[in-house]
């Protein structure tokens, strides 16, 4: 796999943001989208993105084979729970390994998990997705949605080669039609999706982001 510019890389953090104020909208409202409750919480934070992106998503959904629709499973995250979720992964990779440095404990922490003042879902501009038939049924993609590279000995991966040729085949349907409409994937995560926020400005070279912080 060619190198991965991890989410804690000085150079996504020096990406200025360039807030436009763009409002979030909820996926639940699409026609084109499918949205899975399995990360639901009570305020629906979940089902929410910016408008350009869910735009985006539309784009990418109509770009499909025929029968299949984009499953969203996560939008916006608030900043107390992206923050919960990265201490409590830095947590479980520092009782596996007591002897790590901070930096190396932070580095793989970020394969999984944005550091809180740069993560995109906490931008509304990220979103976690898989693929599924017109009745729901979702397609191997190689990995759950959300696994861990220590669960899944590193097949969570975008470009992993230990996965089999029909999880390939829907990665790169996924893949496609993502790209396609403008949004940027985390090598890391084949499921993780973004536009607008510090990553995609780097690997677009857009001068700025578009979306801090909600």
């Amino acid at each position: 796999m060619p190198p991965i510019i991890l989410m804690n890389a000085p150079e996504v953090a020096r990406i200025p943001v360039a807030e436009c104020g763009e409002p979030l909208v909820d996926l639940r409202e699409s026609p084109v989208l499918d949205v899975d409750r399995r990360q639901a919480d009570p305020d629906g934070s979940y089902a929410m993105v910016r408008e350009s992106v869910a735009a985006r998503l539309a784009r990418a959904a109509r770009l499909l084979p025929d029968g299949l629709r984009l499953l969203v499973t996560e939008g916006y995250r608030p900043l107390a729970l992206q923050t919960r979720y990265f201490d409590a992964y830095a947590a479980e990779l520092r009782r596996a390994n007591p002897h790590w440095p901070d930096d190396r404990l932070r580095a793989r922490t970020s394969r999984s998990l944005a550091p809180p003042e740069i993560g995109p879902h906490v931008a509304g501009a990220a979103v976690d997705l898989t693929l599924c038939t017109a009745d729901g049924h979702e397609l191997d993609l190689g990995t759950p949605v959300d696994a861990s590279p220590e669960a899944s000995a590193g097949a969570c991966y975008t470009d992993a080669p230990d996965i089999s040729g029909r999880a390939r085949r829907n990665r790169l349907v996924l893949c496609t039609a993502l790209t396609t409409a403008g949004l940027v994937n985390y090598p890391t995560e084949w499921w993780h999706w973004s536009y607008g926020d510090r990553y995609w400005a780097l690997l677009s070279r857009a001068p700025t982001a578009r979306y801090g912080p909600v």
